[in-house]
């Protein structure tokens, strides 16, 4: 079972029961609703299910089943400390009525059965058979939880995925963030004209430092120390200022920084310099003369004795 179901969804009625040496909120399940739903549940799992939840341990309760149709939730009176006892107090026990209020508040919206993360199920069968000549039968998840869909009874976890690219990293991988992040943006381009190769750029730049960055100013700053590239993207005065404060560096490597001082990307053609033959001789290595040295030679010699 993959989709969550509250007990409020199995439940006839819930309500409270006062007396004189008691008090505590009862509940009746409602079978016929747990067939029709196909939930393996017995009292002892819906139980379970009520006093491991969080909001109901805080409340410090007592939960015990009550035939095999009804779940009762005591409700203990903690007396107040009196002496010695009532100065080391930190605060005062909750009220019976409060808690009991708190309880029919709390219990309605306890998950009995399911994943926590998963809002909704959809089962979709493909009318198209596929190379075995069978239809092909997916479940489609609202939610989180793929770790838990992975490792479901009857779901094939080799061909589960999530568009979630946070979900994929923490559970599958870096790499499997990435691929999450190339399929998505195939999924959104999927009518435009776009090379393949630039998305997949796009993903490598996003996931290359182990981590998923986005392509914001704050993951920009974890991508790379340049100030230039920074302060081409937002904030250009701030980056700036703050370089200048911290005497920071700008090694100009990047595709930015280039093209900010005017200067050839080493990428592309600019990644390599190449290196001729110009056809020189050795006549030719010795000292040149100087535009001033070569203008003085060819003047007339008077001129340049009266000079």
């Amino acid at each position: 079972m993959i989709e969550k179901t509250y007990l409020r969804d199995i439940i006839a009625y819930i309500e409270d029961v006062w007396s004189v040496t008691s008090s505590y909120v009862n509940m009746r399940i409602n079978w016929d609703t747990v067939m029709k739903l196909g939930l393996r549940l017995t009292t002892q799992d819906i139980t379970f299910a009520i006093a491991k939840s969080k909001a109901v341990k805080a409340l410090g309760v007592q939960v015990a089943p009550v035939g095999k149709t009804h779940i009762r939730v005591n409700v203990q009176y903690v007396p107040e400390p009196r002496g010695k006892a009532a100065l080391n107090k930190t605060r005062k026990p909750l009220e019976i009525f409060d808690i009991i209020q708190d309880l029919k508040r709390i219990l309605p919206n306890v998950v009995v059965k399911g994943y926590p993360d998963c809002a909704r199920a959809i089962v979709k069968k493909d009318d198209k058979p596929d190379a075995t000549g069978r239809e092909p039968v997916s479940v489609l998840v609202e939610g989180y939880g793929l770790k838990n869909c992975m490792t479901t009874e009857g779901v094939d976890g080799l061909r589960t995925r999530s568009n979630n690219v946070m979900e994929a990293k923490d559970v599958l991988g870096i790499e499997a963030a990435r691929s999450t992040i190339i399929a998505e943006i195939s999924s959104v381009m999927g009518g435009m004209d776009i090379d393949p190769r630039h998305m997949q750029l796009l993903a490598d730049v996003m996931t290359y430092k182990g981590d998923v960055l986005g392509i914001t100013r704050f993951g920009l700053a974890k991508m790379r120390d340049s100030v230039l590239q920074l302060a081409s993207f937002e904030k250009t005065p701030d980056h700036l200022f703050n370089a200048a404060v911290g005497m920071k560096r700008d090694r100009i490597e990047g595709v930015s920084e280039c093209i900010i001082l005017g200067q050839v990307m080493s990428i592309g053609t600019g990644a390599m310099k190449v290196v001729r033959k110009l056809g020189i001789t050795e006549a030719e290595h010795g000292r040149k003369k100087s535009a001033f040295e070569s203008a003085f030679a060819s003047l007339p010699k008077t001129i340049a004795a009266a000079a």
